[in-house]
């Protein structure tokens, strides 16, 4: 079930604004939003986030299909550089209001192979801000590497014989 209540940032469309028809909207963060989220998303800093969604009918919910671009700074594994990058993605999902009598049973056998099931919502709205949020977390790198950086492990110690430390001391008793 969708938790409306997540991320510092709401969006919403209200179930009866999609039953006159598709609803299009262009969302995005403003500056203090944009710092809650990154922090929420445990980024070092989320530059933007754009979000387009359209929300369809569909049964007695709603179908959304959206897409994001974000631009995202997070610390290189490797380096420990800041690293830049532009995230990008699309979604597709369905949404049922929590009393719906099209929503699955709860101990319905999901087919892995199936689309997903819809969203239980509560409420009258539908936070579609909170998807976009969701499908960008999925889309973060939790091990961002710049191009090119390779690690390297730090070389071992050679481990001394005990025949090379002596040979070593008695080398060092010898005079010259």
């Amino acid at each position: 079930m969708a938790n409306p209540k997540l991320g510092a940032w709401r969006e919403t469309v209200r179930f009866s604004e999609i039953a006159r028809g598709p609803v299009e909207r262009r969302i995005h963060p403003d500056g203090p939003q944009l710092a809650a989220l990154s922090k929420q998303l445990g980024l070092d800093a989320l530059e933007s986030l754009v979000g387009h969604v359209t929300v369809t009918p569909w049964l007695d919910g709603a179908e959304l299909h959206g897409r994001f671009t974000a631009e995202v700074v997070q610390t290189c594994g490797v380096t420990l550089e800041p690293l830049e990058q532009i995230l990008t993605g699309d979604f597709h999902l369905r949404v049922l209001p929590a009393g719906s009598p099209n929503l699955p049973a709860e101990d319905a056998v999901v087919d892995p192979e199936a689309d997903d099931p819809p969203d239980a919502v509560e409420g009258e709205e539908i936070d579609i801000a909170h998807y976009v949020v969701e499908h960008l977390a999925l889309a973060i790198d939790p091990f961002p590497r710049k191009p090119g950086a390779v690690f390297e492990p730090p070389m071992p110690e050679e481990e001394a014989s005990p025949f090379a430390v002596l040979k070593r001391l008695r080398r060092d008793e010898t005079p010259e």
